[in-house]
């Protein structure tokens, strides 16, 4: 007695906690309907018949597709079970039938008469009639076995929370809800549909695969769109995917509240996805409050209490048009459409409110009324409707089959000498038969499609379904609109994107920001995963990942698409190149010149000019600018160890070979003017000999200082980056610019000197005029310097100016010599041989001079002095020796 007195305690909490008595208003509106067919075991049934209604009412208009047919589904398994000659063979299954009206509430107050036995059962052996026989309870409730529903998840909450004081299994048949897989508070219930977090997975795994990163959610209140919109943003978050608003339609919501809704989606507008986490009716009043707005760019992502079902979206179908929604998987059964066919209201007479749904579904009364509905035709059938099978009649026969393949396990164990119920199995264990035999169970699915063999029923430790969904696309297909099956989520995703037809012909983006340019990264917001700003990439980075720019390194470049990089080309100046022809033809041109001229020299080697020009050192003199001018091939040529070396030993010694033969002649002029006392006393080593070997010493300095910085730093190539022109890489000597430009600081010393002296002997005439264009050649030889230097500094950024420089100015050096020294001899050679004899110059006095004495060039040269005044000073010249 305080067990049942605990109980009926509990019940009453339930109900004042809810607001309502135990018989509310929703009675007199529709009166009493209910389902009840007697039978040895009874199953309870519970179907959401009708909507929700109004604030007013708690049923609305009849649910044709979730109401009528699964209630049928139901009828229709008792029926093949009872007719099944091995399936509970000797016991007859009875139902008791309750509607929902889509309501958790009302579907609460309806259970309480599947608990109604366990409450007013009284022990019928206290109580003794007059003739000594037992009285009888009238008007006994039925004593249910086992539930079968509900629908939504908030009923099943509901009504599970209820039942498990009583021991009641319950099977659900749609209901999704995560919390329902909670065992410590919902210990007497199983499902044969997965829970909602496998459908929250899927969702987010579709709006991955279309990499679509900030969408809008909105979810029914209540249990089944809450907790479903709650994993969907768990399994989100593990994706980055980011929700821009969350909205919620309530149980009482108005059309007003439904246009809200749609109203705060537009604030989002990057947000072009919406995921729905609603029932099936909240789907259709948002569809209809974007109708009513003229909202067409969103995609909707639904869940499966939108499904594939016709109703969601009728008159509604352009806003609708390109949704992705998701159905359990699940297969037709083909004895249901007969059997559900077959059906009219002039036969059916077990359900009460099969006449409703026939007036509703052909707009017509079946009898005369004072409305103006026609009068339905006896010739009506569901044949002559638009009828398909609603997608969880599957759940349902399995639900109902469940329950008998657990109570005819424990008939057979129990009762193993019967086909009937036995004393061992009654009063029926509601404990036992759950937690023993229906969370145990394993068979194959009734009805189910030959060749089909992933169809089993069984449930996990949770007592949950197997999770397996169908994905569906809504589109317009040869005019009409219909739900094409486009992929299917079984622990992972499969879409067929060929099938799917987006509304603009195009996948639509929904990202909170555009996405960068190819050469752009992200730079995300403090606080948020999915917005952020494009900042680009440098020149010469790739992208390490959409978050990183990375630095290919000198010398390198990002490829085309970014994801690494390259060696660049070397660049250096080629042979065809407009900065190579330049001075090649001006090298060549210094060339031709030089050869001419040497070849002039030798022809008329024995010449006085000739042998008082020096021919040893005009010899070596013309080498050297040869050699001058052979540096312009070294400079243009393709850098490597062999040019590298060339180019640091030739361009300083053939500048010192140059300089050094200038030097000595200067320096010999010097000394015979400044070193000679009067009375004419020869100076020493000025000789040829002793000039070739002072001119060979100074070449060999500039040989040793370039052969020790050789070996100081040994010649290569390196590939060199100007900072500013990454882009760029020069194939270059391996040395620096100034270190260059320090080896030719003894040519410096060399051209230094030679001014000096041929400043100094400026003034010598005739034959000794030799100096003034020694003076003339390195004035100009300096003015150039002076102006190569800076030049060669101020273009080190372009490898193609400063090398045209250095081969012009190497060159003009040249010329500066063969114009200045040789031109005039080669002109009195060529143009004037009169004058090709040896002139003396004597002396009157101090600072004068007075008379001329000439020889012809074939003379005897015998060895005789003349006195000859330079600079003021008297000097003796003679013309065997060779200046």
């Amino acid at each position: 007695m305080l067990k049942m007195f605990s109980k009926l305690q509990t019940v009453a909490l339930i109900l004042i906690s809810k607001g309502f008595l135990f018989f509310s208003s929703g009675e007199s509106n529709f009166g009493k309907k209910e389902i009840k067919i007697e039978g040895d075991l009874v199953l309870g049934g519970l179907f959401p018949v009708h909507e929700k209604g109004s604030a007013t009412e708690d049923c609305g208009r009849v649910n044709e597709d979730r109401g009528i047919q699964r209630l049928e589904a139901m009828l229709f398994a008792i029926d093949e079970i009872n007719r099944d000659t091995y399936l509970l063979p000797g016991v007859k299954l009875g139902v008791h039938i309750l509607d929902t009206c889509s309501r958790d509430t009302y579907a609460l107050e309806q259970s309480l008469e599947f608990v109604r036995a366990s409450l007013t059962k009284v022990d019928e052996t206290e109580y003794i009639c007059p003739d000594g026989s037992y009285a009888i309870q009238d008007n006994n409730p039925l004593v249910i076995a086992g539930v079968v529903g509900g629908s939504y998840s908030s009923v099943s909450i509901q009504v599970a929370n209820l039942l498990r004081l009583f021991q009641i299994p319950q099977i659900s048949y749609a209901s999704t809800s995560a919390k329902l897989s909670d065992k410590s508070r919902y210990d007497y219930f199983a499902r044969t549909v997965p829970p909602d977090f496998y459908q929250a997975k899927a969702m987010a795994e579709i709006l991955q695969f279309f990499n679509w990163t900030y969408v809008s959610t909105i979810a029914s209140e209540g249990d089944y769109g809450e907790t479903g919109i709650e994993a969907f943003e768990h399994e989100a978050r593990l994706r980055n995917i980011c929700i821009a608003t969350s909205e919620k339609v309530g149980r009482s919501t108005t059309k007003k509240s439904y246009d809200g809704v749609i109203q705060e989606l537009l604030h989002k507008a990057n947000a072009k996805i919406v995921v729905l986490f609603t029932r099936g009716d909240d789907a259709r009043e948002l569809l209809a409050a974007a109708s009513r707005l003229n909202v067409s760019g969103f995609t909707w992502i639904a869940s499966d209490g939108w499904g594939a079902q016709e109703i969601v979206v009728k008159g509604n179908e352009q806003v609708a048009n390109g949704a992705i929604t998701l159905e359990l998987a699940s297969y037709p059964i083909k004895q249901f459409d007969k059997y559900f066919q077959s059906l009219h209201p002039h036969t059916n007479k077990r359900n009460p409110w099969f006449k409703a749904f026939w007036q509703q579904k052909f707009q017509c009364a079946l009898q005369s009324s004072r409305s103006r509905q026609k009068l339905c035709d006896r010739r009506l059938s569901i044949n002559n409707s638009n009828y398909e099978q609603e997608t969880k009649i599957m759940f349902v026969v399995n639900a109902v089959y469940s329950m008998a393949q657990a109570l005819h396990r424990m008939q057979r164990i129990l009762c193993p000498n019967t086909t009937r119920l036995c004393d061992a199995i009654m009063p029926l264990d509601g404990k036992k038969l759950y937690k023993e035999y229906l969370i145990k169970i394993n068979f194959s699915a009734p009805f189910r499609p030959l060749g089909d063999m992933d169809s089993e029923v069984k449930f996990d430790g949770n007592g949950d379904g197997i999770g397996r969904y169908n994905v569906f696309n809504f589109q317009k297909v040869a005019g009409k609109y219909t739900y094409i099956k486009v992929g299917q989520w079984a622990k992972s995703l499969t879409l067929t994107t060929a099938l799917i037809h987006w509304p603009k012909h195009h996948i639509p983006t929904s990202q909170c920001s555009d996405p960068c340019a190819r050469n752009e990264i992200k730079n995300m917001q403090p606080g948020d995963v999915c917005c952020w700003i494009c900042v680009p990439c440098d020149p010469y980075a790739f992208l390490e990942d959409e978050f990183t720019c990375k630095d290919c390194g000198p010398g390198r470049w990002p490829n085309e698409d970014l994801t690494g990089c390259y060696d660049l080309p070397e660049e250096y100046i080629r042979w065809g190149d407009a900065w190579a022809v330049g001075p090649i033809t001006i090298s060549c041109a210094g060339i031709v010149t030089t050869l001419m001229i040497a070849t002039i020299f030798v022809k008329h080697n024995n010449t006085p000019l000739i042998k008082a020009s020096g021919r040893e050192l005009c010899y070596i003199l013309l080498f050297g600018v040869f050699f001058s001018y052979c540096m312009t091939f070294f400079f243009i040529a393709k850098p490597s160890p062999a040019i590298c070396t060339l180019r640091r030993l030739g361009l300083g010694t053939s500048f010192a070979v140059c300089y050094s033969a200038l030097l000595t002649k200067t320096n010999r002029i010097a000394r015979i003017f400044n070193g000679v006392k009067e009375g004419a006393q020869r100076p020493r080593f000025i000789s040829p000999s002793s000039q070739v070997f002072i001119c060979l010493s100074l070449i060999s300095v500039q040989i040793i200082i370039v052969s020790v910085w050789l070996i100081l730093e040994a010649p290569g190539t390196r590939r060199y980056t100007v900072p500013e022109k990454r882009e760029t890489v020069i194939l270059k000597c391996n040395v620096k610019d100034s270190s260059m430009l320090m080896s030719l600081t003894y040519d410096v010393v060399l051209v230094t000197l030679c001014t000096v002296y041929a400043f100094k002997t400026r003034k010598c005439p005739e034959n000794f005029n030799e100096a003034k264009f020694i003076g003339f050649t390195m004035y100009t030889t300096c003015i150039i310097w002076l102006a190569f230097l800076p030049i060669f500094y101020v273009t080190s950024s372009d490898y193609r100016v400063q090398t045209t420089t250095m081969c012009i100015s190497v060159s003009l050096s040249g010329f500066v010599v063969l114009g200045c020294l040789f031109a005039p001899k080669v002109h009195i050679i060529v143009f004037q041989p009169q004058k090709n004899v040896t002139t003396h110059r004597l002396t009157m006095n101090r600072f004068s001079v007075s008379g001329t004495v000439t020889s012809h060039s074939h003379s005897s040269a015998s060895a005789h002095y003349v006195p000859t005044v330079c600079n003021g000073r008297e000097i003796l010249d003679s013309t065997t020796s060779s200046l």
